[in-house]
């Protein structure tokens, strides 16, 4: 399994080399850094913090591409697109754990995925999969009495909240009310915002420090409440789910999966 990892250079880059490094059976092809990344030129293992696997990091996107049967794409939105776009071209097959895509980018994924394999998730942790299927059924166990929150808390230097598993959860409560998450989400509270409405979805949002990804769904009813919380204390955890849906993907027909697929949670 010929593997190519883009923002090589970057924690989560460097994270899945280690991995494809001690996986049997995958083989770094290449790896990616954007133009004037200081990771240009370097071995790609010896910039993970192994030994020279003999791959040196390169700005060519549509090389990388080519050289692997998988692109791993754990970049910034334009950057996703712009792979995603070129792993059309060349053929190769995607799995994406970017969060924070508009609409548009969104749709231009899902264009690429009419020509190559694609799994897109919001978070690659095969626990948080469990979760958000677990969040669907309690949601649908719970009538609206059960008011619902999702609070989640990431490192201080994430760039977008709520995270995009927050929101990943916040769907699959919806999902489970048989409700679209956009009509009742309450993303803020801040002032005299009144009684809180029957139905509501809330979200909080906490940053800091280094947590790496802490998520609890509340299911408050009077008298008690119910909590379903994922901690995460490595991002190995996603490196791993990663390369289990790139493994997953390798024959599979053109078209857009989700970590459900991959676990056969569907």
């Amino acid at each position: 399994m010929n593997i190519t990892i883009t923002g090589a250079g970057g924690r989560m880059g460097q994270m899945l080399i280690r991995q494809v490094a001690k996986t049997p059976g995958a083989v770094l092809a290449a790896a990616l850094e954007a133009p004037g990344s200081k990771a240009l030129g370097r071995d790609a293992g010896e910039q993970a913090g192994l030994e020279a696997l003999g791959v040196k990091v390169t700005d060519d996107a549509g090389a990388a591409i080519a050289a692997g049967q998988v692109t791993i794409d754990f970049t910034v939105p334009a950057a996703t697109v712009a792979h995603a776009e070129l792993a059309a071209a060349k053929g190769s097959a995607l799995v994406i754990g970017t969060t924070g895509l508009t609409p548009d980018q969104a749709r231009r994924i899902e264009a690429a995925a009419g020509r190559v394999p694609i799994v897109w998730a919001a978070n690659m942790s095969l626990g948080v999969n469990v979760l958000l299927a677990l969040v669907e059924r309690t949601a649908a166990l719970l009538d609206a009495d059960y008011d619902i929150d999702v609070l989640e808390m990431h490192h201080r230097h994430k760039i977008d909240a709520p995270s995009g598993t927050a929101l990943a959860l916040g769907h699959a409560a919806a999902a489970g009310r048989a409700v679209k998450l956009e009509e009742v989400w309450r993303k803020t509270r801040d002032g005299h915002t009144g009684a809180r409405p029957s139905g509501e979805i809330g979200f909080a949002t906490l940053r800091g420090g280094d947590e790496v990804g802490f998520h609890t769904v509340m299911y408050a009813g009077i008298g008690e409440r119910l909590e379903l919380t994922h901690r995460a204390f490595s991002r190995e955890i996603y490196a791993n789910g990663a390369l289990k849906a790139a493994r997953w993907l390798i024959g599979r027909k053109p078209g857009l999966y989700t970590m459900k697929d991959v676990l056969g949670l569907g």
